[in-house]
C-alpha cells in the first residue's frame, strides 16, 4: 500500500479573462475568481482512484501560496485526500516563487512523510512552466513518468502510458516515483456536499518553507508584463492573383 503526495496550485480560474495591471507589474488577481489548477484536479482524482483500488492507503495534498491556497486544499480533501499541508508563501515572495522552489518543498515533504508516489499536474495554466514534476524527481533522485495518460500498478513498479509528440509511449517505473498528469488521464469528480462538509474536519497543517529548510529567495525579477498584441482583422481576397500580390507587398514591407 502506497502513500501518495499530490501537489495542488491555486490559479486564476480558466474561464476568467486575464487583465494586466496598469503599472505592468503583473496581472490583476484582486476580486478575481480562482480555482484549483485543472491538471492538479486530474492528479488528485488519480490519487483517489489509486486509493479506491487499494493501491494507495493515504493521500496528502500540498499547496504553496498565500492563505487563500487553503481553498484548493479543502477541495482536494473533499475529493478524497486524507490530509493537507499548506506551505504558506505570501506577498512579494509568492510573486517570484518558481517551480525550483516548489520542487524543493515537495521533495522535502515527500521525504518527511515517507511517501511512495508524488503526483502533480503536468503544468499550471497560469505560468505554463511544466517543470515541477521533473525537478522534484531530480531532487529526490526518483524515476519520473511525465504526461501520464494511464497508470497501472504491477508488483513493485508502475506502468505508465505517456503522451509524446509522436503518439503514445509506455514506460515501466520503479517505486518510489514522480508522475505528472496529462489531460486524458481521467475525468475529475465533483466534490459532493457531504464530502465538502467532511473535508472541514480533515487535518490541515500550516508550515513555512523555512520550517522545511527551503530558501525561497527570488531567482527572477519580473521586469514587465504585457498583453499580447491585438490581432489585426482579416480581409477577404477576391482571387489568387490578389492574394499573391498582397503576400509580395507584405514580404517587402
Amino acid at each position: 500500500m502506497a502513500r501518495v503526495l499530490v501537489g495542488v496550485k491555486r490559479v486564476i480560474d480558466y474561464a476568467v479573462k486575464i487583465r494586466v495591471k496598469p503599472d505592468k507589474s503583473g496581472v490583476v488577481t484582486d476580486g478575481v475568481k480562482h480555482s484549483m489548477n485543472p491538471f492538479d484536479e486530474i492528479a488528485v482524482e488519480e490519487a483517489v482512484r489509486l486509493k479506491e483500488q487499494k493501491i494507495a492507503n493515504e493521500i496528502i495534498a500540498v499547496s504553496c501560496g498565500p492563505q487563500q491556497s487553503q481553498d484548493v486544499l479543502r477541495t482536494a480533501l473533499a475529493m478524497g485526500a486524507d490530509k493537507a499541508i499548506h506551505v504558506e508563501v505570501a506577498g512579494a515572495e509568492y510573486e517570484t516563487l518558481q517551480p525550483i522552489h516548489v520542487s524543493k518543498i515537495l521533495a522535502k515533504i515527500a521525504q518527511n512523510e515517507k511517501v511512495d508516489l508524488v503526483i502533480v499536474g503536468k503544468q499550471a495554466i497560469d505560468d505554463d512552466c511544466n517543470q515541477t514534476a521533473q525537478m522534484t524527481a531530480g531532487f529526490l533522485d526518483w524515476p519520473q513518468a511525465t504526461y501520464a495518460s494511464k497508470i497501472e500498478k504491477k508488483d513493485d513498479h508502475i506502468v505508465v502510458k505517456r503522451e509524446i509528440d509522436g503518439g503514445l509511449e509506455t514506460i515501466k517505473c520503479k517505486i518510489p516515483a514522480v508522475i505528472s498528469a496529462d489531460l486524458r488521464l481521467n475525468e475529475p469528480r465533483y466534490a459532493t456536499l457531504p464530502n465538502i462538509m467532511k473535508a472541514k474536519k480533515k487535518p490541515l497543517t500550516k508550515i513555512t518553507p523555512k520550517d522545511l529548510g527551503v530558501d525561497v529567495s527570488p531567482r527572477i525579477q519580473i521586469v514587465k508584463v504585457e498583453e499580447p498584441p491585438v490581432r489585426q482583422a482579416g480581409s477577404i481576397i477576391p482571387d489568387v492573383d490578389t492574394l499573391v500580390t498582397k503576400l509580395k507587398e507584405k514580404g517587402h514591407a
